[in-house]
């Protein structure tokens, strides 16, 4: 279908205007000159060239706005790294990976504390979750990611509103490093207008401001990133002579780009490193060779470790004999004192049914 050079000129204009609304800042929003001939209206453009080239959110921003991951494809993919003058969602689709979550949020916070030095950090969550999740770990805070415990501030609010509250309030302030708001599910108060208010505190402020989704479904938000967090199996120890084996060697993430104005869809396994206070990417190899383990693994032991249901067609084998214990029956087996008990025919009472009630 044609379009006219007033429809598309029409269009630019609608588009700009839905810029300045969203804050976005667009590279480009003029049609190539070899589109601005009526005789080129209506047809296909040439190959490698399109009508309109926008790139949305802030990636045209400086450098300094974003916070540098420290991974180079994931921070291209995130066209130089997370905003740090914006809401920033971290899911855990799953309870079990609120470790996981929250170890990859205080790795952020790492990052920040490193060009805001001195300033302190405030995490804000609910009852329900702190009873969930837990709270960090003070000495694991000062060996794992040199934060200081009195650096990292709690507030704990017995209400979601509340909470929300908390966190916009102290969104606003200058005097915090960042802000970190910990909800639990998909509650209906922190719909689309709690996440653009949040987001519009942290644009004011300049700070960024991670909102952690314990076992929660992506929904529709006003954060530029989501990001969806899981725990990766940990390689072993690398020494001298080579990878340890058996041993637990640095934590590890698997971080999906849910969603993003300027990045595609992709998945990246993230270490962090301790000493360095540094991400690094595994590589392919690496978890090639993890595979090829634990593939190896379930060869040598192909009896699961749970047993199925009765109606399951492979069940567990029956457990051979414990060498650690004589056998039962056995002379050694019996003690001194069940020795001394009388036969079972002269305590037939003890061995009664007992009264339910």
């Amino acid at each position: 279908m044609a379009m006219t050079a007033v429809a598309r000129e029409t269009v630019f204009a609608l588009r700009r205007q839905i810029a300045k609304i969203e804050g976005t800042l667009p590279e480009r929003l003029q049609a190539p000159a070899a589109a601005t001939s009526d005789a080129d209206v209506g047809t296909d453009p040439p190959p490698g060239t399109d009508l309109t080239i926008v790139r949305r959110g802030i990636a045209a921003a400086l450098p300094d706005a974003f916070l540098s991951i420290g991974v180079e494809r994931l921070d291209a993919a995130l066209s130089g790294g997370l905003p740090k003058a914006a809401l920033s969602e971290i899911h855990g689709t799953q309870t079990r990976d609120a470790g996981a979550v929250a170890g990859f949020a205080l790795s952020l916070t790492s990052l920040i504390l490193k060009q805001a030095q001195g300033l302190p950090v405030l995490w804000i969550g609910t009852s329900e979750i702190f009873r969930e999740a837990g709270f960090p770990y003070a000495r694991g805070l000062r060996a794992s990611f040199g934060i200081e415990p009195e650096q990292l501030l709690f507030s704990e609010a017995p209400k979601l509103v509340d909470a929300l509250w908390v966190a916009e309030e102290a969104a606003r302030m200058t005097a915090l490093a960042a802000v970190i708001l910990e909800i639990r599910g998909n509650p209906q108060r922190l719909d689309l207008t709690a996440t653009r208010r949040l987001h519009a505190r942290a644009l004011g402020a300049g700070r960024p401001v991670f909102l952690l989704r314990q076992a929660a479904e992506p929904e529709p938000t006003a954060a530029p990133v989501r990001l969806i967090v899981a725990s990766a199996p940990a390689t072993p120890r690398d020494t001298i002579a080579g990878p340890l084996a058996g041993s637990i060697g640095r934590p590890a993430f698997t971080v999906t780009i849910g969603k993003s104005r300027t990045a595609l869809p992709g998945q990246f396994t993230l270490e962090w490193n301790p000493d360095e206070r540094a991400f690094d990417e595994r590589a392919g190899d690496e978890r090639r060779d993890e595979e090829r383990r634990a593939q190896k693994e379930r060869a040598k032991n192909p009896v699961p470790v749970v047993s199925l249901s009765g109606s399951g067609k492979d069940p567990a084998a029956a457990s051979g004999a414990v060498l650690a214990f004589p056998a039962v029956g056995s002379p050694a087996a019996i003690s001194p004192t069940a020795r001394d008990q009388p036969p079972p025919r002269q305590r037939a009472t003890h061995l009664g049914p007992r009264r339910a009630g």
